[in-house]
């Protein structure tokens, strides 16, 4: 117990000397699977990392990891460094990442554990990486408001804020809603709701259609008083990107959805510093 409590404190108070250099810590979630959530915090995280910030990218999803393969890291292990601390991936200069996918040996594998081993692995990811001096900590959170979010939102005692993604279409706008309560009740700021996969441009006649109906995000944020971040259009290059370990916003920049992506990314640039500045 004396060993436990001990290593418990020493992780503490590596954890808060991490933190403390990491100017704005952001948590992207969604209540729901399957809104596209991963996709647009590689990609915020690449945005911002391109707007000459140092990033760190940390994949909380401990059952279902794929920050590394969207970035390209796929099948690369946990590094160690001189003194016991554990090194993130640089995919690039300004940005370096952490996925479960590094730490384990069989991706096939599934991983079967309860609610306090994923919180000690997130509580390690947070304290036992040399993240270093970073402008921004970009956390992909698995769906839901489960362990996964709570443990992140309580071990980082001041979160810069959260950006919930959804797509347009009733059942994902419910699931945002309790999204919207779950950081509420822990007092985490929203930065903003974010409205993916809305409507698809026909390549055929250029005309959009609203495949998840259109405008609820917008809708919803207004009704919970929630500042909206804009529309990111579907596109069947984001998953081939993400299939190709490149971030659309690289692999076809000066397209129509990565100059939105770019221009969401320097209006949640603007509203972070903002946040961070009080």
């Amino acid at each position: 117990m004396k060993d436990n409590k001990k290593d418990m404190e020493r992780l503490e108070v590596l954890l808060a000397r991490n933190m403390a250099q990491i100017t704005a810590k952001i948590l992207v979630l969604s209540n729901k699977g399957g809104v596209g959530k991963s996709s647009v915090a590689v990609n915020i995280a690449t945005c911002l990392s391109n707007r000459e910030a140092k990033v760190g990218m940390l994949d909380a999803d401990i059952h279902g990891p794929s920050v590394a393969k969207m970035l390209g890291f796929e099948g690369q292990k946990l590094a160690a460094s001189g003194d016991g601390m554990f090194l993130p991936f640089k995919v690039k200069p300004n940005l370096t990442a952490v996925s479960m996918a590094m730490a384990i040996e069989n991706s096939d594998a599934p991983v079967i554990w309860r609610g306090p081993l994923k919180m000690s692995v997130l509580r390690q990811f947070l304290a036992e990486v040399e993240w270093g001096r970073l402008d921004y900590l970009v956390i992909d959170s698995p769906p839901g408001t489960g362990d996964e979010p709570l443990s992140v939102c309580q071990m980082i005692k001041n979160m810069t804020g959260a950006i919930i993604v959804t797509t347009p279409q009733d059942i994902a706008l419910l699931d945002s809603r309790k999204c919207v309560s779950f950081l509420r009740q822990l007092s985490v700021p929203i930065i903003g709701l974010l409205e993916n996969m809305s409507g698809l441009t026909c390549p055929h006649c250029g005309k959009n259609i609203a495949i998840f109906k259109s405008g609820g995000g917008e809708r919803a944020a207004s009704e919970l008083k929630v500042p909206f971040l804009g529309k990111i259009p579907f596109d069947p290059g984001i998953v081939e990107a993400a299939d190709n370990g490149r971030p659309f916003v690289e692999a076809y920049p000066g397209s129509k959805q990565a100059s939105l992506i770019e221009g969401i990314c320097g209006l949640l640039d603007e509203k972070i510093r903002a946040v961070a500045k009080k």
